[in-house]
Parts: structure tokens; sequence; C-alpha cells
């Protein structure tokens, strides 16, 4: 599908050209024109209606992923006392101004995630 050209050559009173009133037949061809474009539009907007709602059956309604049943997702008590541990250090880690954030990752090499997080719990307040 090409561009078109919806305006028909017509101009309009004050669009760089002498103020000379436009006939019936000029102003009729372009609201065809115009009523032309929408109807394009509308027909595009249709076709991609369609294409969503396409992805949307294949994905089952979610972003991202092919569609297929998810796996539940357990977490041991010992994944969840790191994670908590991760979320403490990275908190910390975000008030931090950089020179403070190499000191603490140093700590974290050499005496650990818990010695870090103290340091920076003691470095941000």
């Amino acid at each position: 599908m090409g561009a078109r050209d919806y305006t028909n050559g017509a101009r309009l009173p004050g669009s760089g050209g002498p103020d000379v009133a436009i006939r019936r037949s000029t102003v009729r061809r372009s609201l065809r024109s115009i009523e032309r474009a929408f109807a394009d539009i509308e027909s595009a907007l249709k076709r991609l209606a369609h294409r969503v709602r396409q992805a949307e059956r294949s994905t089952g309604g979610r972003r991202g992923r092919a569609a297929g049943p998810r796996k539940a997702v357990t977490l041991t008590p010992k994944r969840r006392a790191q994670l908590k541990l991760q979320g403490a250090y990275m908190g910390y880690m975000r008030q931090l101004k950089p020179a403070q954030k190499a000191r603490v990752k140093a700590v974290k090499e050499r005496r650990g995630v818990e010695a870090a997080i103290r340091l920076a719990k003691s470095l941000a307040s």
C-alpha cells in the first residue's frame, strides 16, 4: 500500500496562495479524500487489532514468553536467606558514593557479605 495524496491539489485560503473562495466541488473532493484517509486508517487499525489478538492468543496474554504452563517457584530457606542478604546489600549500596562502594566491595571480597552489609549500613547512616 503506497502513500496517497489526500489533498487533490486543493489550496486553502491563507495557505500561501491568494484568498480565493473554494468551490463546492473542491470542498466535496477534499471531503471525499479525507473520508478515504479515515477509511484507510480504520482498516489499518483493524489489521493491527487482529494481529494483537493473535499474539495474545499465542502467548496466553503474557508478554515476552512463549505460551505454556508456568513452573511454580519454590524457595528453600537457604535461598530465601541469600535473597534477603542480597536485598540488604543492594539497598545500602544504592545510598553510597562511588568511593564508599569500592570500599564495601573490597570488604565483601575479603570478609563476606555480612561484613560488607555492616560496613555499608554504618557508611549510609
